[in-house]
């Protein structure tokens, strides 16, 4: 649960719940260390991940309120994203969303988790390990400034709270302000996190984790038509990826959210050690704006048809993980048993308004500043979901070089909705699952470990089927998983390579027309994954990633819908691949002075479901330049070098979305 020592991780405890070395975890994991996510420069978790396979984080480009990402293929962005092991479940627009400046690491598992976690995607989840309490006392304060007005002040102290050694605190924080590549809409933070920890005695930890954020910004995905983005209109115009589709008084987002929660462990003899995690989360949400998804007003396409939507949403999580892990001989094998009984209570109270039509604006001379009339309330909803899981996991080494883990879970799901626009209406839907997992490794000698793996997954949904109005199904899914993962003893470095073919049925889309999602069938991802990490020379590391996937629908559960058997899914590129290194002098004249440079590839998408309209792939180059001397760092780093305009994805014709522009950062930083 510790930072990474530089860029090579050799452990993680998110696949296993254990602590399990990555060399004898049998699936598919990327662990992204602080240094890693200072070199790039990353501000977001979209921005953290974009050196990692089978991970695609630029669904929605340059969009501030969220992080929208896709692993294997799938939207894992709603029930995939996690905190310090538990769900961070983000449903419709109750979203949660974590400061990157507070966390240690981000460990990225791919392929079904839900043996261990419960409700979830087929196609992993991203884990975000917070700041913790540090045994030596340290300090950090940096101040940044950079493109679009963008400055921030952050700091980091932490060390022992009392002389006897048994109480340790860290108290993190940033302020952060300024503008977009959006003209008019700005984006604005405050984050403070104190996290205190308790040892007793050499064998129990007790830790409180706790933040509080506050962010102000605007809609700057900017749901646009295709014709204008991706290609020129019909009278040869592109829109201005700078063009605020809202208007500087009705174009907001505001979010407040509060997290608090502990981690308790005890070692109660040498075989038996006993785990209890529990967080509280609450975000309170609020954003108007107008949406230019209506397409054009007009035939010579320069006036933008908007809506005016407006949304309040309150989220509320209780989550609790309780751990009971034996390690333990009978005599022939060793085995680390997990037993787990988990719980989370989920509630969104979810009001959406909406005005049809809102001002057409236009593209080549916008006129901000009309407001014609109050949005109507067309949902106010409050959605509840509780998740009681039950699991259980055995870590068998046969012999010193085979492993083979097994796991097991079963979970119930009830999930409500009450419609509270007259007249009220509710539905309820209990769903029951049993979930597993089987994998064996073989770890040769020095360091190279094949495996094969089959595991299965669970989702059940909140909400109803916005073209059947009936309850939304359980999706469920399966994985066959083959994979390669080379770490030499003593060297630092690690390849990680991963065939997979994985089925799930019953996925969630977005409807094309209106608000939210329909059930379309089955999808089927097979692909192959290669990430490498490496510390090849002092000071010398570099990241590499391929991802190469075949998506495509297998079943389709109404014929109406469309001819979809053999098409890929809008928004998901089934290519990509990236490569970043960064150098420091380690001796010398010019010691401390270092440089770096990534390239990043993304294949083409589609922007319709029958696959007629495809958005280009595009190459984005970015680059680093620092200098470490005594205990002051400087940096410059500059993504989209170039200052490329790229369409990231559409959703649909008239939902397309632009990248984020050249971003540049120069940071001054001191440690002691």
């Amino acid at each position: 649960r510790g930072p990474v020592a530089g860029y090579v991780a050799t452990r993680s405890v998110t696949a296993t719940k254990t602590n399990t070395p990555l060399i004898e975890t049998p699936q598919a994991i990327t662990v992204i260390g602080r240094e890693q996510i200072e070199a790039q420069g990353a501000q977001t978790l979209t921005q953290a991940t974009q050196y990692t396979a089978g991970i695609y984080s630029g669904v929605y480009g340059a969009d501030e309120r969220v992080d929208f990402f896709t692993l294997r293929g799938f939207v894992a962005s709603d029930y995939g994203i996690y905190k310090d092991g538990l769900q961070l479940l983000n449903y419709g627009f109750g979203t949660l969303k974590t400061e990157t400046f507070g966390l240690e690491r981000i460990e990225v598992l791919r392929g079904p988790a839900a043996v261990l976690f419960g409700a979830g995607n087929p196609g992993g989840l991203v884990n975000q390990v917070t700041k913790r309490p540090t045994l030596a006392p340290f300090g950090y304060v940096e101040i940044a400034g950079g493109s679009f007005g963008q400055v921030y002040g952050a700091f980091d102290v932490g060390g022992p709270a009392d002389d006897s050694g048994h109480l340790f605190y860290r108290l993190t924080g940033i302020g952060r302000q300024g503008g977009t590549q959006v003209e008019g809409a700005d984006s604005d933070r405050a984050y403070i996190a104190p996290a205190f920890t308790w040892r007793p005695d050499a064998g129990t930890t007790f830790t409180v984790l706790t933040s509080y954020q506050r962010d102000s910004t605007a809609v700057t995905a900017n749901f646009l038509p295709y014709a204008g983005t991706v290609r020129p209109n019909a009278s040869g115009l592109r829109i201005d990826r700078s063009l605020n589709v809202g208007d500087p008084r009705i174009n907001s987002f505001q979010r407040e959210q509060v997290f608090a929660g502990y981690e308790f462990e005890h070692a109660i003899d040498d075989v038996w050690t006993v785990r209890q995690n529990f967080r509280y989360s609450f975000s309170d949400a609020t954003q108007n704006s107008y949406i230019g998804q209506l397409g054009y007003a007009d035939l010579p396409q320069t006036q933008l048809a908007r809506y005016q939507f407006q949304y309040s949403d309150k989220v509320s999580l209780f989550q609790v993980d309780n751990q009971a892990e034996a390690r333990f001989s009978d005599g022939f094998v060793a085995h680390d048993v997990l037993f787990g009984i988990d719980y989370k209570n989920y509630s969104l109270y979810d009001n959406q308004a909406s005005l049809f039509p809102a001002p057409n604006l236009s593209i080549i001379n916008p006129l901000y500043g009309q407001i014609v009339g109050r949005p109507l309330p067309y949902q106010v909803d409050v959605n509840s979901f509780r998740q009681l899981g039950f699991y259980a996991q055995d870590q068998i080494k046969l012999t010193d070089r085979l492993s083979l883990i097994g796991g097991v879970r079963y979970d119930i799901a009830n999930s409500d909705v009450l419609k509270k626009l007259a007249p009220d209406t509710s539905t309820s839907r209990t769903d029951t699952a049993l979930t597993g997992r089987i994998a064996l490794l073989y770890n040769f000698d020095p360091g190279i470990a094949p495996y094969v793996a089959y595991s299965t997954s669970f989702q059940p949904q909140i909400g109803v089927d916005a073209i059947t109005g009936g309850s939304l199904s359980p999706d469920r899914g399966e994985q066959i998983e083959v994979g390669l993962k080379i770490e030499p003893v003593g060297e630092r470095f690690s390849l990680n390579i991963a065939a997979f073919d994985l089925v799930r049925d019953n996925p969630p889309f977005p409807v094309i027309v209106g608000f939210g999602s329909t059930q379309l069938g089955t999808v089927r991802s097979r692909g192959i994954e290669g990430q490498f990490v490496a510390s090849l020379t002092e000071g010398l590391n570099v990241v590499a990633a391929v991802t190469h996937y075949d998506l495509e629908y297998t079943r389709v559960r109404d014929a109406a819908l469309g001819d979809l058997v053999g098409k890929t899914p809008t928004n998901v590129p089934e290519t990509f691949a990236s490569v970043f290194a960064d150098y420091t002098i380690p001796l010398g004249d010019w010691r401390g002075f270092g440089f770096g440079g990534g390239v990043r590839y993304v294949g083409r998408s589609y922007a319709d479901q029958l696959n007629n309209l495809k958005v280009p792939d595009y190459v984005l180059f970015d680059a680093t330049v620092h200098y470490n001397w005594e205990r002051w760092r400087m940096a410059i780093t500059a993504a989209n070098l170039g200052d490329r305009r790229f369409v990231t994805s559409c959703q649909s014709t008239n939902s397309c979305f632009y990248g984020e522009a050249r971003r540049v950062l120069a940071s001054v930083s001191y440690r002691w």
